[in-house]
């Protein structure tokens, strides 16, 4: 856990390892693109910061509306994130609504935000509107008061996200300011870093588009949990183009592209060299289907271990809301005293 000096301001305290904070919500199946492009930078990192990974279910509730899903999608998803190599005793992991600290300073956090600068966030206009003859929950409107409190908690140095949550942590940082001004030196500020880059995974069959799966064409996803003859069916299948000719070029050649962006991920050739090694495409989409197989193996073995053994599993996350709750309470507690809420 961090220590400082009360007369240095938070915003200037540089600890000797930066305290990283990474969030991933529990809603569906993990793709490909999400282990390349992130969860391996995530693996990687937990040796180089100290790194703190939640499973935001209390985000996830706000799109909610089946029992037993939540749980079932928050207990596949930490096996998943063990399973690629995230390390209990190196990296913290935890599921949000195991550490109640979050509940108690996000509403610390609603009443330190205003109704205007909640107003402004595109990221509830953009859900709102998509779900405009649907239910629509306050959750969705107050959502960032929230994550201020998951990133304040843990005093996170950084927070590594993509250009379309940069808005979140500009927001975390107003509230915190405003809170240190209004009650003192409380909350460490956060700053948004541009994540490490993993390879870029495109849809396999419209390679213009990141994989996702909000997919309209489950054949152009891998999922991790994907068997063999189906990762290879979908390899085999991947969308080209005509001329026949393996060169390495995402402008003029996306889904050959694509596919050698893949079989350099799983390989650690560059994409240009191995390029030169191809005369067909055929040959290309089948090493590079076989070299994710050979990827994916050992992480589909450690997480059917995993899910074969719950209570291992929810040791695991025992153990990481534990070492969560150390550096949250401490932070609530800090909060608390500097409002002058009333010592139980």
């Amino acid at each position: 856990m961090k220590t400082y000096s009360p007369e240095t301001p938070f915003d200037d305290y540089s600890p000797p390892v930066a305290r990283v904070l990474s969030c991933i919500q529990p809603t569906g199946a993990v793709h490909l693109g999400n282990y390349l492009g992130a969860l391996q930078q995530w693996v990687n990192g937990q040796h180089q910061n100290d790194v703190f990974h939640g499973i935001v279910d209390l985000h996830a509730f706000t799109v909610t509306e089946s029992p037993g899903v939540l749980g079932q999608n928050t207990l596949e998803l930490a096996a998943m994130l063990f399973a690629v190599g995230l390390d209990p005793n190196v990296a913290t992991v935890f599921v949000q609504s195991h550490v109640v600290e979050h509940t108690t300073l996000s509403w610390m956090m609603e009443c330190t935000v205003s109704f205007g600068e909640l107003s402004r966030m595109t990221q509830f206009k953009d859900k709102s509107q998509k779900r405009e003859a649907e239910f629509v929950s306050a959750g969705l409107f107050t959502y960032p008061a929230l994550q201020a409190a998951d990133i304040l908690l843990y005093d996170a140095d950084e927070v590594p996200v993509g250009d379309d949550q940069k808005q979140h942590i500009e927001i975390t940082r107003d509230i915190a300011m405003r809170f240190n001004h209004r009650f003192g030196e409380t909350f460490v500020l956060p700053k948004a870093v541009t994540p490490a880059l993993g390879a870029r995974v495109m849809d396999l069959q419209e390679p213009t588009n990141k994989m996702s799966k909000s997919t309209t064409n489950e054949s152009g996803c891998i999922y991790l949990l994907d068997d063999p003859a189906s990762i290879m069916k979908k390899f085999k299948r991947a969308v080209t183009d005509s001329d026949n000719e393996v060169s390495y070029d995402r402008d003029a050649k996306p889904g050959i592209a694509n596919l050698l962006d893949i079989l350099s991920a799983a390989t650690g050739q560059k994409p240009q060299e191995l390029a030169s090694s191809y005369s067909q495409y055929g040959a290309l989409k089948v090493d590079a289907g076989e070299a994710v197989c050979a990827m994916m193996s050992p992480i589909q073995q450690r997480y059917t271990e995993l899910m074969n053994d719950r209570a291992e599993l929810q040791r695991l996350l025992r153990v990481g809301a534990e070492k969560a709750r150390v550096v949250a309470s401490a932070t609530v507690d800090r909060a608390k005293n500097a409002v002058g809420f009333l010592p139980e």
